[in-house]
């Protein structure tokens, strides 16, 4: 049963689809749903005691096996809330970790998931135990009062995650000496982000003939993949498909992931991605701009590219753009294309643009002169299709 909850903040209607689509993800079955409105959230059950007696008997009425919450929930919130409803409840952070730990396929991928599920769970052992007596030691089982199970628990998770950390610090070191041997070649490094299912791995392969797993569902590839683009004669570019963002994302998949993530941070330029054809494509947009934010890559250029335009009737909606910078200073939007990397309509002029901005990188690390005054502010190319530039 999906369960929403309006306090005054972004669209319900839009959170209640996500939240269906995760669950979809998850491998789940949505039998019901429900929503309130509330302005104060209740600190021990989140809701209010006549709304979680109407869900109870929502639960028993559709034999749901599984109640999940459109927000963060505490660990007392999630334990009295299963006490009153007699199934197991996830919150969104929960199921945001079970959907990660069923797609999760390379041995980097599955540390990173199991790291941010064992923090997760460090903050929930409350749930766990309902048996909290000291332990006693000495012949016999005499002594005094000793260590508490959770304490043991506590410190046994403790142990796993320094293990999981130092492991996954191997791999973030690797993969900095493979980012720093790609620079030496003075090719221009790209990463594509955006938020989930905005069609970023469709558009990988689009650009570099790759067979990265792409699928109309959230979060469909989790390891980072990192291919040539090839733009012109001798002229190539690293092009990088990045996990996608989601409306909070959990702080504990950021830090897990941040050997992934910053492969983004460590970008001459991003391809931000934004699917248009969908209503909240700004709010999508501002989230994606915070994990950036979160990640160190603020910064960096973007180059906007606006997918799906097949699934529109008409041009992109003005409200659904973003302003080009003028000067190109921190989250500057140089360029952007509306495109359809399913069918390929806008590839060409997003292409001729990357090749231009490669060109330049070139020259730069060359010491050559270039003719603009900012290297990652080519002229528009002047057959770019489907293009709109400053």
């Amino acid at each position: 049963m999906l369960v929403g909850v309006d306090v005054g903040q972004g669209h319900p209607d839009a959170q209640l689809a996500e939240l269906e689509e995760l669950s979809v993800s998850a491998g789940l079955h949505p039998a019901a749903r429900s929503f309130s409105r509330r302005r104060h959230i209740d600190p021990a059950l989140y809701l209010g005691s006549g709304k979680v007696a109407e869900l109870r008997q929502l639960v028993l009425d559709t034999a749901a096996s599984c109640v999940l919450f459109d927000a963060a929930l505490s660990p007392v919130q999630q334990r009295n809330l299963e006490r009153e409803l007699e199934v197991a409840v996830w919150d969104r952070t929960t199921l945001i970790l079970e959907i990660f730990a069923r797609r999760a396929r390379s041995g980097e991928g599955k540390l990173q998931v199991e790291l941010a599920r064992l923090r997760h769970a460090a903050t929930r052992l409350v749930r766990g135990w309902t048996h909290l007596e000291r332990q006693q030691g000495g012949i016999g089982l005499r002594g005094g009062p000793g260590e508490k199970q959770i304490e043991l628990d506590r410190r046994m998770l403790e142990g796993k995650i320094k293990q999981l950390q130092l492991r996954l610090h191997k791999l973030q070191r690797q993969r900095g000496t493979q980012r720093r041997s790609r620079r030496r070649g003075a090719q221009l490094q790209v990463s594509i982000v955006g938020y989930t299912n905005a069609g970023k791995s469709t558009l990988f392969n689009a650009l570099t003939h790759a067979r990265a797993y792409a699928a109309d569902q959230l979060f469909a590839t989790l390891d980072t993949t990192a291919r040539r683009l090839w733009l012109d004669e001798g002229l190539y570019a690293v092009l990088s498909d990045t996990v996608g963002f989601i409306r909070e994302l959990p702080h504990s998949l950021v830090e897990a992931f941040k050997a992934t993530l910053d492969e983004a941070a460590e970008a001459d330029v991003l391809l931000h991605v934004v699917d248009v054809s969908n209503p909240a494509a700004e709010q999508q947009m501002q989230q994606v701009d915070q994990v950036l934010e979160e990640i160190g890559a603020g910064d960096i250029a973007q180059i906007m590219v606006y997918n799906k335009i097949d699934k529109l009737e008409g041009p992109v909606p003005p409200l659904r753009r973003r302003a080009l910078a003028a000067g190109g200073d921190g989250r500057a939007s140089i360029a952007a294309f509306d495109v359809s990397a399913l069918s390929g309509v806008g590839l060409d002029g997003l292409r001729l643009y990357l090749a231009e901005l490669a060109r330049q990188r070139a020259a730069a690390v060359m010491h050559e002169p270039v003719d603009d005054d900012s290297p990652m502010r080519p002229a528009p190319p002047a057959d770019a299709d489907s293009a709109h530039h400053p």
